[in-house]
């Protein structure tokens, strides 16, 4: 049938007096990540176009735009169903590509209390900024999220400039205060601060305020967090030791382990920092001589070994 440019891969065709639909098959998830990137702006439109169509019709494909890291990441099956993607997408649509590295989302943290002053003093002539703002940071338990409060007295911070002040706040939070990932977790506090009736105005104080958050972010104050995903893996029961050993070697925490469905087969749960997933559907078939098969989800953000992160940050 030509010219079918309504219908993709599972839809069901069937006459309007007798529909029918037939149950799509199971297909294993697709678990390499590869991040793809025009070789040329002018190809950028072509190349989001082509990820498009070739997504549509290959259901084991799945395709993210991803907003913090600016990357297009397509998943995919293993490195014979990249090569047939790069290939697709060089000869079938003309579009030069480049593979890059995946980049993993990091966050910021502050791991204890610690007071900072912001401010901002602009005298040009004619009508100046003015603001001083002074913070209390304190760290909160993982999930926390973010909360902004006041106790300022005696009128050091006008009113009607608390909310300047705590948009501020937010906004450099999520712009992140040291390694530029957003921070997570922490409670601020505005406790004191200086106005002028004529120089003070809204974009002043939030510009004290992020300020502030600088001055008080440095490595003994900051950490970073990185993702932890749950894993599930199924391997055969003669390779569970290889698995464990290469799972250690990733930074990963075993939960425990239990007889699969599969027959002469084991499955193993554990907790792995996301980073290191990246190939694990390549390297773990190699581990496991072609036995071993996995699924991931995102469980929580968790500090970063301190050597990583410095590593990272510088």
């Amino acid at each position: 049938m030509s010219k079918l440019s309504a219908a993709e891969t599972s839809d069901t065709l069937s006459a309007r007096t007798r529909p029918a639909l037939i149950e799509p098959w199971l297909l294993p998830e697709p678990l390499l990540p590869v991040a793809l990137r025009a070789a040329t702006r002018a190809e950028e439109e072509k190349l989001a176009s082509a990820l498009q169509r070739l997504v549509a019709e290959d259901v084991t494909m799945r395709l993210a735009q991803d907003a913090e890291t600016h990357q297009t990441v397509v998943w995919a099956m293993g490195p014979a169903h990249v090569e047939k993607l790069l290939k697709t997408l060089r000869e079938t649509w003309h579009v030069q590509v480049e593979v890059e590295a995946v980049r993993t989302s990091f966050r910021e943290t502050f791991v204890r209390p610690t007071v900072a002053q912001g401010r901002l003093v602009k005298q040009s002539g004619g009508h100046g900024q003015y603001a001083v703002c002074r913070l209390e940071i304190e760290p909160l338990e993982r999930g926390a999220g973010i909360e902004f409060g006041e106790r300022v007295v005696g009128g050091a911070v006008p009113r009607q400039f608390i909310p300047s002040v705590e948009k501020g706040v937010r906004s450099q939070l999520g712009k992140g205060v040291l390694a530029g990932y957003p921070v997570v977790d922490v409670r601020v506090t505005l406790v004191d601060g200086k106005a002028h009736s004529v120089d003070s105005s809204d974009m002043a104080f939030q510009n004290a305020a992020a300020a502030a958050l600088r001055d008080a972010a440095n490595a003994t104050t900051v950490s970073l967090l990185e993702p932890i995903d749950a894993v599930d893996i199924t391997v055969g029961e003669d390779w569970v030791g290889p698995t464990l050993v290469d799972l250690r070697s990733r930074r990963g925490q075993v939960h425990g382990t239990e007889t699969s469905a599969i027959a002469g087969h084991a499955l193993i749960h554990a907790e792995v920092p996301a980073q290191e997933l990246s190939r694990y559907a390549i390297d773990l078939r190699s581990v496991s001589r072609g036995t071993g098969s996995f699924t991931r989800r995102f469980a929580r953000y968790d500090y970063m070994p301190t050597a990583l992160a410095q590593q990272l940050l510088s």
